[in-house]
């Protein structure tokens, strides 16, 4: 599904420049639920940013799906996301002044869909979400885990390769955060490849394998031995 192969990245820093990633090798396959962990300035955004097509390494292979991602102009980048990845933000990345339909159409609008199917898909994944009788509401009527869930039905929307989730629990309170991750575990169980970044031990261990880094190198790539953590433990 993924596969990262000596992968750098740099970025200038006045006269000298500041060395992110460091020869980084990731594989992942598809179906699994990675974590990837490391303190501030470790580098995981900036791996993260590259894999989802915001930014570029400066050496090093990426390929996805079968597809090497090189040297892309902005159009192309945006045309691969919108085929291959769905994201998941912190703070959601909702459009205020749409409602939740809406929000979770914006992805098949860029794939071209007529409105009435657009509609159609993103109500039954409203659905997925248990939020359908939302449908109408504009973000601010949205609890935060409401918001959330809106955001991952928009990731799904477009039915993509991959969904990347970048601290997906991190503005919510622990409750919420379980029920999100208890949503997530499920459609990993559904055969949803899912890469994360998050700096929750809790968090990571809700997932099947744990990606650490440190100063732009991988230290550690364990898998979750036990049987996965519950979120409702």
């Amino acid at each position: 599904m993924l596969k990262i192969s000596k992968l750098h990245k740099s970025y200038p820093i006045g006269d000298s420049s500041l060395h992110v990633l460091k020869g980084i090798d990731l594989s992942v396959e598809e179906g699994e639920m990675v974590a990837i962990m490391g303190s501030s300035g470790s580098g995981k955004s900036t791996l993260l940013n590259i894999i989802g097509m915001l930014d570029e390494a400066d050496e090093g292979e990426y390929i996805l799906d079968g597809v090497p991602i090189v040297n892309l102009t902005e159009k192309k980048a945006a045309i691969y996301r919108n085929k291959f990845l769905g994201f998941i933000f912190q703070s959601f990345n909702l459009i205020n002044y749409k409602n939740a339909i809406e929000n979770v159409a914006l992805p098949l609008y860029y794939q071209g869909l007529k409105r009435k199917e657009r509609l159609e898909k993103s109500l039954f994944h409203l659905e997925k979400v248990g939020l359908a009788n939302w449908a109408n509401h504009l973000p601010n009527e949205l609890s935060g885990g409401q918001k959330q869930r809106v955001a991952i039905a928009r990731a799904l929307a477009a039915n993509p390769k991959l969904l990347l989730a970048d601290e997906p629990t991190g503005a919510l309170d622990t409750k919420t955060s379980y029920e999100i991750m208890d949503f997530i575990q499920s459609l990993n169980d559904e055969g949803k490849t899912i890469l994360m970044v998050t700096h929750e031990e809790d968090i990571a261990n809700m997932c099947k394998r744990i990606v650490r880094l440190k100063d732009g190198v991988i230290m550690e790539d364990v898998f979750v031995n036990q049987e996965r953590a519950s979120a409702h433990v």
